[in-house]
Order: structure tokens, then C-alpha cells, then sequence
């Protein structure tokens, strides 16, 4: 039977610890729809109006189960593929990337094909948990793959409700799981000697991933002092670049940046130096040419920029371990996670890690985190600050000594002579 509720759920108190039962400030309802389904949804803080919500509710229900239904309904039964077929044409249209297109898409149909959903009306919150569950314990993918298949479909029956082909979101109390407490692909940043190695060791080295030596070192170079993303950087041409103007800058257009703007980049004088005298040994064709072919937007083929930097890395390891002849300084070498591609703790240093070394060496310089989020072109602060910025135990101990000297004891003169 229909009814209005207030919701208790079971919070702790901060300050002592003890388990209190907590009231909802709305009234909820809990019914059936005309297929049987059962229902609950938020209503309002006044009890009076929540009777009314709940009133015009039923009726619905009533209307649709004597079969008048209204446009939305008789939308609402089409089948899911009609609808995920217009979700797609909608994402087109709003000029996002066909990757992204095709990856939220695709996930909104593996969630429907799994549920076996036959129209949009059969959407519940649990069918999606049970999807959500298999999905991290059966094929064991991590919680921030379930969090993205949890925002495309709850992106998807946003759009739904926005456009009326649904009267509720039943998945509008569903939340996303802590993804730092499984987090499978965590990145750091280099530190200054391990990026001078990978300079050098690709500077001298062979060819790799269609970039010869010098190529793949420019690319490392812009990628950490800009803080450009791969597709980002493999859009570059001379076009982008601006040295003619009071501050140098390089420029990438809305269509390939991530969040589809253009986006303004300055550069410092030591990468205008360095990329002056690269270019004079690359003589591109023209203006137009792709600088650094790594992108399959601009040049057809994505180049796994990350096993290129791991080739890079494992060389300039090589290196520096065969640099000592004394047999316990070379153990300690081996044993050390200096230049590792993924150290003891899991976490990687990728190409996009090079991203996370231009956001942390902000933060060495003193940069104020408003001005880091600019340069590291995030909305988010909390994205900028908690993510990309890495502080180590080196950092922590010169935090420490910077504080200042403790102040000395100071006698007061008047207490020593009553004393």
C-alpha cells in the first residue's frame, strides 16, 4: 500500500563515537508502478505536500494501468535501443570526441544487454548494483571502472528525464564508491635526476614507437613543462607555437583539447631555447606538419607513448646501475626505485605521469594552488591539489626545516627578583 514515510538511517556521532538513528528532513513514498514494480522516492519537507505529490503519483499509475497514458509514457515504451540510439546522436551533437561518444555509449549498452532491459521503463537501481557487483567481483575490475559505467548510465537516464521520456530517475540515489580505496593505475611524477637520465638516454638512443631519439626528448620535455596530454601534444604544429610575442606560448585548439576549448599554454624560456634548436634538426615541411605523429586524431595511429617512455626508462636504469663498479653501492642500485616504471607502491611513472611532474614541480616552486589549477587546466582545485601534486618524505623534512627556529625561553626579570 502507498504511504509516505520519513526515512531513519543509523549515522555516528563525531564526537562520542555511539551510533545514533538520524530522520530524514523530506517525507519518502514507497508504491508500485503499473508494472508492479515497487518504488520509493523523495517527496518533499512538508507533509502535506508529500500527500499530494504522492496523490498525483497514483494517479498516474492508475491512468496508465486503464491504459490512457500520456505522450512521455507512450515515449517511455520504445525499445532501449531507439533510445540509446538517439543518446548517441544527442552526445554528437553536443561536439564531443568520438572516443568519448563511443566509450559512454558503448557502456550505457554492455549495463541495458546485462539488465535486459526492453525499454526504459525496466530501469532499476538494482539491476544496476547487480551489473556494478559483477562487474568488480566476477571480472574483477577496479572501482573507478565501476564509477565510469555508474556516470554513463546515470548520465544517460538524466538525459531521459530532461527530455521527458521518463516521468522519475530511478537511479537518482545511487553514489559513487571510494575509488582511492582501489585505485589499480596511480601515477607519480619523476624527480629531476631521473628526468635528466631519460633526457639523455633518449637524446643518444635508438628509434622508438616511430620517434627517433631527439623527437621523443623534445616530447618528454614539452609534456613536463607544459602539462599537455598526449592527443594534445600530438596536434602541435609551428602554428601552435607563438615566439614572436612579449611572452612565448603554445597553443592547442578546442578540437583536440580535453575539455574542447582552446587552450593557451606559456612557455619558459629554458623549452624555447631547447625547442628552437630541435626544430633547426627537424625542418618540418611546412606549418601544417604534426610536430610529434603520436595521435591517431591527427596521423591515423595512436604510438604507446607509455611503453616508449618505459623503454626509456629501463635504459637509463641500465645505465646508471653499471655506473658503480663497488659491488655493494651496485646492490643497492638494483634494489632502489630510481628510475622503476612501476615502484613498490604501485605506482607508475607513464607518459601521462609526465603531467603529474609538470603539477608537482608548480607546487615545489611555490606556485599558489589557485594558479596551479589555471596552469594544470583543471575545474576542479581539489583535482589539482589531492591527484597530481605528489609530495615525498624529501619534501616533508624540507617542509619541516623551513618552519622557524623555536623560540628561546625568556626570563622575565620582575618574576627573578620576587623569586
Amino acid at each position: 500500500m502507498a504511504q509516505i514515510v520519513k526515512r531513519i538511517r543509523t549515522v555516528i556521532d563525531t564526537q562520542t563515537g555511539e551510533k545514533i538513528r538520524k530522520e530524514s528532513e523530506k517525507w519518502w513514498c514507497r508504491y508500485r508502478d503499473a508494472l508492479g514494480i515497487e518504488h520509493r522516492k523523495p517527496l518533499a519537507k512538508s507533509k502535506a505536500i508529500s500527500q499530494q505529490m504522492l496523490q498525483l503519483i497514483l494517479e498516474a499509475v492508475e491512468k496508465e494501468k486503464s491504459g490512457v497514458v500520456t505522450p512521455s509514457q507512450k515515449e517511455a515504451k520504445r525499445p532501449i535501443k531507439q533510445q540509446i540510439d538517439d543518446f548517441e546522436q544527442h552526445q554528437k551533437a553536443k561536439n564531443n570526441t568520438g572516443e568519448y561518444v563511443s566509450e559512454i555509449v558503448q557502456k550505457v549498452r554492455v549495463i541495458a544487454e546485462y539488465c535486459g532491459w526492453n525499454n526504459v521503463l525496466q530501469i532499476r537501481e538494482s539491476d544496476v548494483e547487480g551489473f556494478l557487483l559483477h562487474l568488480r567481483t566476477e571480472l574483477g575490475r577496479s572501482i573507478q571502472t565501476s564509477n565510469n559505467y555508474l556516470r554513463a548510465i546515470k548520465c544517460f537516464v538524466h538525459w531521459l528525464k530532461r527530455n521527458k521520456r521518463i516521468t522519475s530517475n530511478p537511479l537518482e540515489g545511487m553514489k559513487m564508491l571510494n575509488a582511492c580505496t582501489d585505485r589499480r593505475h596511480d601515477r607519480r611524477p619523476l624527480e629531476d635526476d631521473e628526468f635528466a637520465r631519460v633526457l639523455y638516454v633518449a637524446e643518444t638512443g635508438p628509434p622508438r614507437m616511430g620517434l627517433i631519439g631527439r623527437d621523443r626528448a623534445m616530447l618528454y620535455l614539452l609534456a613536463a613543462w607544459t602539462g599537455f596530454r598526449r592527443g594534445e601534444l600530438g596536434s602541435l604544429t609551428l602554428r601552435s607555437f607563438d615566439f614572436d610575442a612579449p611572452t612565448p606560448t603554445v597553443t592547442v585548439k578546442a578540437m583536440y583539447s580535453k575539455h574542447r576549448r582552446m587552450d593557451v599554454q606559456i612557455l619558459h624560456p629554458d623549452i624555447v631555447e631547447r625547442f628552437k634548436e630541435w626544430l633547426a634538426k627537424r625542418k618540418p615541411k611546412n606549418e601544417d606538419e604534426i610536430l610529434f605523429p603520436i595521435s591517431k586524431k591527427t596521423c591515423g595511429t595512436d604510438r604507446k607513448t607509455s611503453a616508449m617512455l618505459e623503454f626509456d626508462l629501463a635504459s637509463a636504469r641500465r645505465f646508471w646501475i653499471a655506473e658503480t663498479d663497488d659491488p655493494v653501492e651496485k646492490r643497492r642500485r638494483e634494489e632502489s626505485e630510481f628510475l622503476l616504471y612501476r615502484n613498490k607502491a604501485g605506482l607508475f611513472a607513464d607518459f601521462h605521469g609526465l603531467r603529474h611532474t609538470f603539477i608537482t614541480n608548480l607546487g615545489k616552486a611555490g606556485v599558489d594552488p589557485k594558479t596551479a589549477q589555471i596552469l594544470a587546466r583543471h575545474s576542479d582545485i581539489h583535482l589539482t591539489m589531492n591527484i597530481y601534486t605528489h609530495v615525498n618524505r624529501k619534501t616533508e623534512i624540507a617542509a619541516i626545516n623551513a618552519l622557524p627556529s623555536v623560540p628561546k625561553s625568556i626570563t622575565c626579570k620582575s618574576s627573578q627578583k620576587n623569586v
